[in-house]
C-alpha cells in the first residue's frame, strides 16, 4: 500500500468523519489550500463556494485541508459561506508532504506568471492580500478520491494555477 493509500485511510475531518468511509459512496474532492493571507487561496475558496452550487451533495463531497488552526480556517470559511464543507487543520503541512505537494521555487511563487494572476485575482476581483497564516512556501493541490483510490489529481506548478475542478469531478462517472 502506498503512503498516500495509508494516509488516506486513516485520514479524518475536523468532524471526524472518515475520508475512506465517505469515499466509498460518493466522491471526495480533497482540496489543499495555500495560506490564508494568499489572493490565490481566496479566489479558490470563492471558486469552491461557486463549485458546490453546481454539484449534487449526494455524489460529491468536498473536503479543505489548510494550514491554520481549526478556528482561523473557520473565520475564512464563514466568510465564504463554506462554513459547513468539511475540513482538516495540518499546520505542520505533514499531509501536503504525504500527498507529494512540494514547496515552491522562487519563480513559482513570486515570478512574473503569479504577479500578473496576483494583480488580477488580487486587485481585480478584490481578494487582496493578508498576513501569512502557515508555510508560505508550501504548493496546494486537488485530489479527487473515489473508494479509497485517487482518481485524478491537479498539482499546482505555479501558485496561480486554476484548477478544472469540474473536468476532476467529471472523470468519474458516478
Amino acid at each position: 500500500m502506498s503512503k498516500i493509500q495509508e494516509r488516506i485511510r486513516n485520514l479524518q475531518t475536523h468532524s471526524g468523519k472518515s475520508i475512506l468511509e465517505i469515499s466509498k459512496y460518493k466522491q471526495v474532492l480533497l482540496v489543499f489550500l495555500r495560506h490564508f493571507g494568499c489572493t490565490f487561496c481566496r479566489e479558490a475558496l470563492e471558486e469552491i463556494r461557486e463549485l458546490e452550487k453546481k454539484l449534487n451533495p449526494n455524489q460529491v463531497s468536498i473536503v479543505l485541508v489548510h494550514m491554520a488552526e481549526p478556528s482561523i480556517a473557520m473565520s475564512y470559511f464563514e466568510k465564504f459561506k463554506i462554513s459547513h464543507l468539511e475540513h482538516i487543520s495540518d499546520p505542520d503541512c505533514q499531509l501536503y508532504q504525504d500527498f507529494g505537494l512540494l514547496k515552491g521555487r522562487f519563480n513559482q511563487l513570486f515570478g512574473f506568471r503569479s504577479w500578473i494572476r496576483g494583480v488580477d485575482a488580487g486587485i481585480i476581483k478584490g481578494h487582496g492580500w493578508g498576513v501569512q497564516l502557515g508555510d508560505g512556501f508550501q504548493m496546494p493541490g486537488v485530489f479527487s478520491i473515489f473508494d479509497g483510490k485517487i482518481t485524478s489529481e491537479f498539482r499546482h506548478s505555479y501558485a496561480s494555477d486554476k484548477p478544472d475542478y469540474m473536468s476532476m469531478i467529471s472523470c468519474l462517472s458516478l
